[in-house]
């Protein structure tokens, strides 16, 4: 309902703003929805028109509705360069904020999840099922004993733990680094939260790829940053596109996940990573390696070795067990130039971020085992015959319909429909269809396109996911028609 708060003392044109920015934050109205004509809501809210005039513009300016002349106003789906500094103003508390709640697909997608399991198929969760998680024993270890073992922890995290990966990542790539380089995090995005508040500023200009999973993460927004899109090929990101954001945004910092890039699944090529890392560092611009698959790509030589080993200093290197060992291990570490370590550190201990022992423990104890290679070797295993299994299901069911390149590893593939979707809402086709997917548009791209995530998928899923797009796709042709 179109109504203004009748007690508000604030202007009309901000008690507008703040209306619309309201509707927005619950859900009323939703990305790429169009807002009624200027002359329409003068009419509703009996104002003048340039009253509404310029609270549009207001909005306007600060990237939350976008205006065309002939097409109208509607709602900004968009994050690319939009700046979402924090407000002092409390008016704007709760809309400004950068934590905001997650898109209605997003949040109908959860509720199915829970409420109709069986019926639903699963393609969109990136969390290994419990059958794939290890099937290592853990240490029977008193409380005493977990206690005691706070000795050898310090503001960087568990010694041990970080010794183990400092080994291991010396085995796997040769990567020469020291316990102190290595700040153990409750998952990744423990370690991108604190690089973002800690390394930049409101305002800054960072790079992410695209599409990519950075981009629905709301803590680049909660900093106030600004993301800039990346653009790739078959190969990874390109040059000369780096180049052009840097001279044109001024750009401080670049994110990446090279290895089996989420959601493309592409791998970039050696020559592309030596490029990469020669430009940043000729621009000086640190670079941001997430790699949470970093121990499967160890065990395929084909793949390139991380950038963290091709420039040890303008590298921050980020790793995580819950591609490995499951969601809930939430460990994850951050390896760079030992006074970053200690900056991040510091500022975790005066966030009060604490990190508890015992997860940091046990993973060290699983990391240890003699059946852990075992375990990485049949993950890998499964994951390439669910991945096989999907890729036999498009093409059986589907021939030459789809475009998507096979990845090289990892958990997704991403596919590009032979149909046209007007708006971001057409996607809820897939919930009617009780299949669980992600939409391109959070990820930040306009195409039809969806990451199908198979690491849930058996071969009889797999099937089926292949016929509901099928029947998807005639049901969307018939609709052009």
């Amino acid at each position: 309902m179109w109504k203004l708060n009748e007690k508000s003392n604030l202007p009309i044109y901000l008690q507008i703003v703040d209306l619309i920015e309201t509707k927005i934050m619950n859900g009323e109205l939703l990305p790429e929805e169009k807002l009624p004509p200027e002359r329409q809501l003068a009419e509703i809210f009996g104002v003048n028109r340039s009253t509404v005039v310029r609270a549009l513009d207001e909005l306007t300016a600060r990237a939350v509705i976008i205006r065309k002349q002939g097409s109208g106003t509607t709602v900004n789906a968009e994050k690319w360069g939009l700046f979402a500094g924090q407000s002092t103003n409390w008016r704007h508390y709760l809309t400004q904020g950068g934590f905001t709640p997650a898109v209605p697909y997003i949040r109908q997608a959860g509720v199915m999840e829970r409420a109709n399991s069986d019926q639903v198929i699963d393609a969109a969760t990136g969390e290994l099922p419990l059958e794939m998680t290890p099937k290592l024993e853990t240490p029977s270890l008193s409380w005493q004993s977990f206690i005691a073992e706070e000795q050898l922890e310090d503001e960087a995290g568990y010694r041990p733990l970080r010794e183990t990966i400092q080994k291991q990542m010396k085995k796997a790539y040769g990567l020469q680094t020291r316990p102190e380089q290595v700040f153990i995090t409750s998952g990744a995005q423990q370690a991108l939260f604190l690089i973002t508040q800690c390394l930049l500023k409101p305002g800054d200009a960072v790079a992410i790829e695209s599409p990519s999973y950075f981009y629905s993460l709301s803590l680049f927004q909660s900093a106030g940053l600004r993301i800039f899109a990346l653009p790739m090929d078959e190969d990874g990101v390109i040059i000369s596109e780096l180049r052009d954001l840097y001279h044109k945004h001024r750009v401080k910092m670049v994110f990446v996940n090279p290895t089996f890039q989420n959601p493309t699944g592409i791998v970039m090529s050696l020559k592309r990573r030596k490029e990469l890392v020669d430009i940043c560092a000729h621009l000086k611009i640190p670079i941001v390696e997430d790699d949470p698959f970093s121990e499967l790509a160890a065990l395929d030589e084909k793949i390139p070795a991380p950038l963290k080993q091709l420039d040890t200093d303008n590298v921050l290197y980020i790793g995580s067990l819950s591609k490995i060992m499951g969601s809930t291990t939430r460990i994850g570490w951050l390896i760079g130039p030992t006074a970053v370590i200690e900056r991040l550190a510091l500022a975790r201990q005066e966030m009060d971020f604490g990190l508890s022992i015992f997860p940091q423990v046990l993973a060290n104890s699983v990391l240890n085992t003699t059946g852990y290679h075992s375990h990485l070797t049949q993950l890998y295993q499964v994951l390439e015959r669910r991945r096989d299994d999907l890729v036999e299901a498009f093409e059986t069911i589907l021939p030459g319909e789809l475009t998507y390149i096979i990845p090289k590893g990892g958990f997704h593939l991403w596919v590009k429909l032979p149909v046209k979707f007007r708006s971001i809402r057409d996607f809820d086709i897939f919930l009617a269809h009780d299949l669980l997917v992600m939409p391109g548009f959070l990820f930040g791209v306009k195409e039809t396109v969806i990451r199908v995530t198979y690491t849930r998928l058996e071969k009889q899923e797999s099937l089926k996911v292949a016929k509901i797009i099928k029947q998807i796709l005639i049901e969307r042709t018939c609709e052009e028609v």
